[in-house]
């Protein structure tokens, strides 16, 4: 459980860094539906 709560304060020292990981987090979510969408085309 201490690691949780040291997460949390390091965020919480750190609060420019929650906007990057969540940034992050939405480029690689839109990137992995791009792919799956290109990947299952059929046809031509």
């Amino acid at each position: 459980m201490s690691e949780t709560d040291s997460m949390a304060d390091y965020l919480a020292q750190h609060p420019r860094l929650i906007g990057a990981l969540f940034t992050m987090f939405v480029l690689l979510s839109q990137t992995g539906t791009a792919a799956a969408s290109t990947a299952s085309q059929v046809g031509p």
